[in-house]
C-alpha cells in the first residue's frame, strides 16, 4: 500500500513515517498541502493521512476538493482538534476516520488496515486462499495450519495481491505500492520477494505474465 502523509510536525511525522515503513507500506511525507496536491497528481495513492492545520491552509478544505473532483481516496484525519464539532466536520467533509493526537502509533496501523479493507470491499480480517488462512488485522497466515513468517516488505507485497485478486500487476505497479519516491529499488527487488513468498506460501501463490507482470494464483 501507498500512503501520502501530510503533516508540519517533524517529530510527528518522522514516527509516523517509520511506523508505516515498519509496517511494510511505501509512504511520501508532505508538510504542505500545495506539496500534497502535486503529489497526487503524480502518483496513485491508497490512503492519505491528513492534518487539519497546515502551514498554508486547512485539510478540511484540501479534503473538500479532493471529494468535489469526485476522488475515493481513503483519508484519515489526524488532528490535535478533538471537539466533537471537529469531528464531525472532518467526517461529513468525506473523512473514512480520524483520529486525535496524541495516538498510539500502533493504533494508527490497526485504523490504516481497517480502512483499506473497507475499500477493498471486504472488511472480514479473516481469509481463506486455499491452504492459507489470512489474518490481515493480526498479519499473521497459516499455511495448512502450521504458521508462516513473513517479512514487512513480503506481507506488504502479498497484501498488493490479495487486495487485488485476478488483477494483473506490473513491476513497476508493486514497486510504487512498496517504495517512497526517494526510495532505491534494485532492479531484482520485486523478483527477489515474489521468489520468497513462492518459497513461504506455495510455488502457486503468485502467477507470472511474461513482461507484463503478477497476479495471485487461484485458490
Amino acid at each position: 500500500m501507498r500512503i501520502l502523509l501530510i503533516e508540519d510536525d517533524t517529530v510527528l511525522g518522522a514516527a509516523v513515517r517509520d511506523q508505516i515503513v515498519a509496517d511494510g507500506q511505501s509512504v511520501d511525507w508532505v508538510t504542505r498541502l500545495d506539496a500534497a496536491g502535486d503529489a497526487m497528481r503524480g502518483a496513485a495513492y491508497d490512503l492519505v493521512l491528513l492534518d487539519l492545520m497546515l502551514p498554508d491552509g486547512r485539510g478540511i478544505g484540501f479534503l473538500r476538493g479532493l471529494r468535489a473532483r469526485g476522488d475515493v481516496t481513503p483519508v484519515i484525519i489526524l488532528t490535535a482538534l478533538d471537539q466533537v464539532s471537529d469531528r464531525i466536520e472532518g467526517l461529513n467533509a468525506g473523512a473514512d476516520d480520524y483520529l486525535v493526537k496524541p495516538f498510539d502509533l500502533a493504533e494508527l496501523s490497526a485504523r490504516i488496515g481497517s480502512v483499506a479493507r473497507r475499500y477493498s470491499g471486504n472488511p472480514n480480517p479473516i481469509v481463506s486462499h486455499g491452504p492459507l488462512e489470512i489474518d490481515l488485522a493480526a498479519r499473521s497466515i497459516r499455511r495448512a495450519g502450521a504458521p508462516v513468517q513473513l517479512t514487512a516488505r513480503e506481507w506488504a507485497l502479498f497484501e498488493a495481491f490479495l487486495s487485488r485478486p485476478g488483477q494483473l500487476l506490473s513491476k513497476a505497479q508493486l514497486e510504487e505500492k512498496l517504495y517512497a519516491f526517494d526510495a532505491e529499488v534494485e532492479s531484482n527487488t520485486i523478483e527477489v520477494h515474489v521468489s520468497r513468498l513462492r518459497k513461504k506460501l506455495g510455488p502457486a501463490i503468485i502467477e507470472t505474465e511474461r513482461g507484463l507482470g503478477y497476479r495471485l494464483g487461484k485458490p
